[in-house]
C-alpha cells in the first residue's frame, strides 16, 4: 500500500487545464501537511506547491504562481492540485508527499532533507504545444 494515492493527470494541449488529487486513508490526515513537488534537471524534485492541514497557509513555485491552486478537502482526507493554464513546461511527473512536523501554521516547498517523509506514487502530466 502506497503511503499517499495520487489521481488525475493526463494529456492536454497548451492552456488547458488538469486537477491532481493525493489522498490517504491516515485518520490523522487532517493534521499534516502536503506538498507538490516535481524533478528538475541536477536535482531530485522541486516544490511546487504546499498547503497546511486547515489550509490557513499555501504556498507555490513561481513559475505556477497564479496559474496552480492547491486546496484539501479534510472530510474526504484529499488534498487537490488544480492546474490551469498549463504550459509545455510544465510536463513532467508530479509527487505529493506528506510533512508531519508539529508545527504546521506555516509550509514550505524548500524544506530540510527528510521533511516530507511519505510520498505518492507520482503521476504524468503531459502538456503539448
Amino acid at each position: 500500500q502506497l503511503e499517499l494515492v495520487q489521481s488525475g493527470g493526463g494529456l492536454v494541449q497548451s492552456g488547458g487545464s488538469l486537477r491532481l488529487s493525493c489522498s490517504a486513508s491516515w485518520f490523522t490526515f487532517g493534521h499534516v501537511t502536503i506538498g507538490w513537488f516535481r524533478p528538475a534537471p541536477g536535482k531530485n524534485r522541486v516544490g511546487v506547491s504546499c498547503i497546511t492541514p486547515s489550509s490557513s497557509w499555501v504556498q507555490y513555485a513561481d513559475s505556477v504562481k497564479g496559474r496552480f491552486t492547491v486546496s484539501r478537502d479534510n472530510a474526504k482526507n484529499t488534498v487537490y492540485l488544480q492546474m490551469n493554464n498549463l504550459k509545455p513546461e510544465d510536463t513532467e511527473v508530479y509527487y505529493c508527499a506528506a510533512d508531519w512536523s508539529p508545527d504546521s501554521s506555516t509550509c514550505t516547498i524548500l524544506p530540510r532533507q527528510g521533511q516530507y517523509v511519505h510520498w505518492g506514487q507520482g503521476t504524468q502530466v503531459t502538456v503539448s504545444s
